[in-house]
């Protein structure tokens, strides 16, 4: 690895699929809501580091269908 090169920072969690999950407001790709994603540069790398350590928990967030066919069939 080249030192010249090399930065001592925590790594974007963008996964280059950034689409905003309509209800719950967070990128379906990273995780993060719009604000942190626009923060993220302006961050210290602690709190890079704690916002990175959060992003696992909010995967179940995606995961809750809102109704589908059977919802829309029930109205």
């Amino acid at each position: 690895m080249d030192d010249q090169w090399s930065r001592d920072e925590v790594e974007s969690p963008c996964v280059k699929i950034c689409v905003v999950h309509p209800a719950e407001r967070i990128c379906t790709g990273c995780l993060r809501s719009m604000d942190e994603i626009a923060a993220w540069s302006r961050m210290s790398n602690a709190a890079r580091a704690v916002l990175k350590a959060e992003l696992p928990a909010r995967a179940e967030r995606l995961k809750k269908r809102r109704g589908g066919r059977a919802a829309r069939l029930s109205k």
